[in-house]
């Protein structure tokens, strides 16, 4: 990871040499307004100074504002139950409290991983039942002794500046500090200075300014974000210019695209600890995060100027919307995430799968919106109106993970009078993170590979210990119904038969390979070419912990994506299985499946046509917990049923292929149709030098080149991926370097060519007329160069 040098503007300077800068408070006033719809940000803030003429005090205002909501009647619902669930739990946690040594609660002792963070959640949830309307605690004044004591304990006894950290850094500098900073915004006037002194000082201890100098380490990406978020609050509360501008400008660095390690690319990939793709996680973090501090410190003199701030406002409708369907967030993107599951965190028991996920980052773009243009705002309110309507698994509205503040937005929204935005079609290839999105009238396709550049699979902390083949080629999809992956699907699938991929049936460890992210494979050749709506995916597959090697290609068409399979080789001494798919078909799913000649159909699924070898098929219930795959996840087993439908290439196979189509959606009729039309498509190739097909009512010819060599019309002078699509007189010829060499190669597309209309600068057009020749200068990103054509 290359480290960026810090940014600082010219405001840092004169921000740092005024002590009360209120020159902008009137504009201030009227932005902290803008941003909680005129309301008053917290019912509990009265003894505050006139916002008018102090700008801390504004900024803390309107930080509770963002944190508690407003514009919302907590009589109503959902509100009125949420609220009344705040101050259930809030009297338990006061009955209960009995500071010791070492721990705020019984049985909670500081030392584990994150005991202190838990401490500041729960008196958070008490403070939040004390300020908030509703609660049945608000304002009592039994409770708030009772707060006030619990934060004097933990200053006293861990979280002071007399304290060396030791455990889990993340505790010290982001769990706990963000979490203190909000008690002490919410609780200000009843504090004293001592006690706002003190948490300052803890704030300045854990979190110096040299966190957020150098942009690399634990310092980069969603971690700094968090950081700069505890600052500004230290510096609001501190009445602390400088500390205000420090987390500003330390910001800038997360802005712009990176070309490895963590941060946002410039494909809309997103990764984090250097190697996992992690859009629907930490991603959130960021968008949450920088929605937030764009709000508060807007209109101020800290506000965030910085241009390349719009790379973060794009990035919702680049980087992230296109990884929401039906408002959940691919698995694939969520990292070790997907082991959480049913846990109980905030002393609320709430189940966290891809839904979950997807809601919070629903919840941060409806966040992030305060700060974006009209434009945005309404293009963003329409998708999230869509989502909310679409999502009939976990309903948004009155979803369980939302506060009332993100509740109150998302409300807002839904009551608009802006139509909702349906789900878009075309394909996303985010081939810095190797995964690829097909979206089709109908059905989505998700397809999750590992590089040189990105892990098999994340473990740490206790989770995800079993997640190994989830980077080899997993192929998750939806048509119709979204809760395939929501409904205890991790906890009671066959880790060795996930849908897609190609695996040796040798036993692993769990943690095979190493946490975070250290299990990587040494291939190279990982990624494709696309023209927005069709694709060429490839994956040189390298086996975690196995000699497995095989090379894997996915052609996305308009109703279907071929999968190919050649090169397939093991020497473990156990089976190796290619899984067709894999289907969660619910507590006791009686859904028909059907197999003919050469095809199968699950009803209400969809289908696929095998090209070749005869598949095996099983119909089984398995039982799991989330205690098995994570140790923070409950005991609680459950039973769900599977249809399972693989290729069995033998014990030791080499050079063993496979070839069938997945047709998502597909009636029964369309599949067994499909499965004797021989003029739909043809393999022009299936080995391990090249893999290619011919869909001839689309115009489409596609070819993943492992190496130099012809596949039809096509041929290539080393490692490409390569489509074209014919449009009557007209075609494009889409093209990228998957190696990632940066050396130019050439291109050879063996049809008449009159004349090219348009090709990238990166392309040279070597030569036209009874055959086409291009030479493509590719960057190392595997980016896609375009050439687009007269037919002759």
């Amino acid at each position: 990871m290359t480290p960026q040098r810090r940014v600082f503007s010219r405001r840092t300077a004169k921000a740092a040499a005024l002590p009360h800068p209120g020159r902008r408070a009137l504009l201030l006033a009227a932005a902290a307004l803008a941003a909680t719809g005129g309301a008053t940000p917290t019912p509990r803030d009265a003894g505050a100074r006139d916002a008018g003429t102090d700008p801390y005090d504004t900024l803390r205002r309107r930080w509770l504002g963002i944190a508690l909501g407003t514009g919302y009647d907590p009589a109503a619902q959902p509100y009125a139950s949420r609220l009344a669930e705040t101050g259930e739990l809030a009297r338990g946690l006061h009955s209960t409290m009995a500071p010791a040594a070492d721990s705020l609660w019984p049985g909670h002792p500081f030392d584990p991983p994150a005991g202190i963070t838990m401490s500041y959640r729960r008196l958070w949830t008490m403070t939040q039942a004390y300020v908030q309307q509703g609660t049945g605690s608000t304002a009592d004044p039994d409770l708030l002794p009772g707060i006030l004591r619990g934060l004097d304990h933990l200053s006293a006894t861990v979280y002071n500046n007399a304290t060396t950290r030791y455990g889990n850094w993340w505790e010290w500098q982001i769990g706990s500090p963000r979490l203190l900073m909000d008690i002490a915004t919410a609780l200000h006037e009843h504090l004293g200075d001592d006690r706002i002194r003190a948490a300052c000082a803890a704030v300045d201890h854990f979190v110096p300014a040299s966190a957020l100098g150098d942009y690399s380490g634990t310092s980069t990406g969603a971690n700094r974000v968090d950081l700069c978020r505890s600052v500004a609050v230290r510096g609001i509360l501190g009445r602390a210019p400088d500390r205000i501008a420090l987390a500003r400008d330390a910001l800038s660095p997360v802005f712009p695209y990176v070309t490895r390690g963590d941060g946002l690319y410039a494909d809309g990939s997103f990764v984090q600890h250097t190697w996992v793709a992690y859009s629907g996680t930490y991603g959130q973090v960021v968008l949450d995060g920088l929605g937030r501090l764009f709000a508060l410190l807007a209109g101020s003199d800290w506000e965030v100027t910085d241009p390349n701030r719009q790379i973060v406002l794009d990035s919702v409708e680049h980087a992230y919307a296109p990884l929401i369907h039906d408002g959940l967030v691919m698995d694939s993107v969520n990292g070790r995430a997907i082991s959480r599951g049913l846990l109980t965190a905030d002393d609320r028991q709430v189940m966290r799968g891809d839904h979950f996920h997807g809601g919070q980052l629903i919840a941060a773009i409806a966040l992030l919106a305060v700060g974006a243009s009209q434009t945005e705002r309404d293009c963003w309110h329409a998708r999230i109106k869509g989502w909310i309507e679409r999502d009939t698994v976990t309903p948004i509205l009155t979803a369980r993970q939302f506060g009332v503040a993100d509740l109150a937005r998302l409300h807002t929204i839904a009551a608009s009078p802006l139509p909702a935005a349906p789900e878009p079609t075309g394909h996303r290839l985010f081939a810095a993170m190797d995964r690829a999105v097909h979206r089709r009238p109908g059905f989505t396709v998700n397809i999750a590979m590992a590089s040189d550049r990105i892990a098999h699979y994340e473990c740490g902390n206790g989770e995800n210990p079993r997640g190994w083949h989830t980077g080899a080629g997993m192929v998750s999809w939806w048509s119709g119904a979204s809760d395939q992956y929501t409904d205890w699907f991790w906890p009671t699938v066959d880790w060795y038969r996930l849908p897609g991929t190609t695996v040796s049936t040798k036993r692993l460890a769990d943690r095979e390979g190493g946490e975070w992210g250290t299990a990587r494979p040494d291939a190279r050749w990982v990624g494709g070419t696309t023209d927005g709506e069709y694709a060429a995916i490839g994956q040189h597959l390298k086996g975690l912990g196995s000699t497995l090697q095989a090379r894997k290609s996915w052609f996305c068409v308009a109703d279907a994506v071929i999968c190919l399979g050649a090169g397939i080789s093991c020497s473990d001494g156990v089976p190796v299985e290619t899984i067709v798919d894999n289907r969660n078909l619910g507590v006791s799913g009686t859904q028909r499946f059907v197999k003919g000649p050469n095809w199968a159909h699950l009803e209400d699924h969809g289908g696929w046509v095998l090209l070749g070898r005869e598949p095996k098929a099983l119909r089984e219930d398995r039982t799991g917990a989330w205690s098995d795959i994570n140790t923070g996840g409950t005991p609680e087993r459950r039973t769900r049923r599977w249809q399972t439908l693989w290729l069995d290439h033998g014990t030791d196979p080499e050079d063993a292929t496979y070839a069938y189509v997945l047709m998502p959606g597909a009636s029964r009729r369309e599949v067994a149709r499909r499965a004797v039309d021989r003029q739909w498509m043809s393999v022009l190739a299936n080995d391990p030098g090249r893999q290619a097909v011919d869909v001839p009512s689309l115009g489409l010819t596609a070819a993943n080149f492992w190496q130099a060599g012809t596949a039809g019309p096509l041929t290539a002078s080393a490692g490409a991926s390569v489509l074209t699509v014919r449009r009557g007189r007209t075609a494009t010829l889409c093209l990228s370097e998957p190696p990632r060499t940066g050396e130019p190669l050439e291109i050879t597309w063996n049809r008449p060519v009159r004349r090219v209309r348009h090709a990238d600068d990166t392309v040279e057009v070597l030569s036209t007329g009874p055959r086409l020749r291009l030479r493509v200068t590719p960057g190392e990103a595997c980016a896609t160069h375009v050439c687009e054509m007269t037919l002759g």
